[in-house]
């Protein structure tokens, strides 16, 4: 017989690791490209990145990994960390949000503005390079609260 706390117990961790590479690999790439420009970056700051294939690939990096980041927490682990929970997950998605702001791991409006930066990233910025301009310092900006979502559902796992 399987123990389904034990599966949901992986999954939730192995989704944490997930969410916490995705982190991690922003912060390098930031951490690279923070050795010649400082952030937020001017708009020719960054017309200059664009120039340098190496430099163009780390802010590729943050973007594709936020994106991604974003994607796992949202879609993955709220719900493997309620399943964690004995929590039942078959609710619409912003009953769940509620269900984590009462935990104090989630602001409601916060995750809507980091979904809405996601949002922006899946449309055509390669284009525009003001859009993308504006990505990259906004990732910059809210990066810390995807990290702190991790850092405060890590703490309130083992209630």
């Amino acid at each position: 017989m399987v123990n389904t706390a034990l599966v949901y117990q992986a999954k939730f961790q192995k989704t944490l690791h997930e969410a916490n590479v995705h982190l991690a690999r922003i912060d390098e790439a930031f951490d690279e490209l923070g050795k010649k420009y400082r952030f937020p970056i001017a708009q020719e700051q960054f017309a200059e990145l664009l120039t340098n294939r190496m430099e163009l690939a780390f802010a590729d990096q943050i973007i594709y990994r936020f994106s991604k980041a974003q994607d796992t927490i949202g879609a993955k682990l709220f719900k493997a960390f309620l399943l964690y929970q004995g929590e039942n997950v078959d609710r619409p998605f912003l009953d769940i949000l509620n269900e984590l702001e009462k935990l104090h791991i989630v602001d409601v409006e916060g995750w809507f503005a980091l979904r809405e930066i996601r949002n922006d990233i899946a449309h055509d910025y390669e284009d525009n390079q003001d859009q993308a301009r504006l990505i990259l310092n906004n990732i910059y900006q809210y990066r810390g609260e995807l990290r702190q979502i991790l850092v405060d559902i890590e703490q309130k796992k083992a209630f």
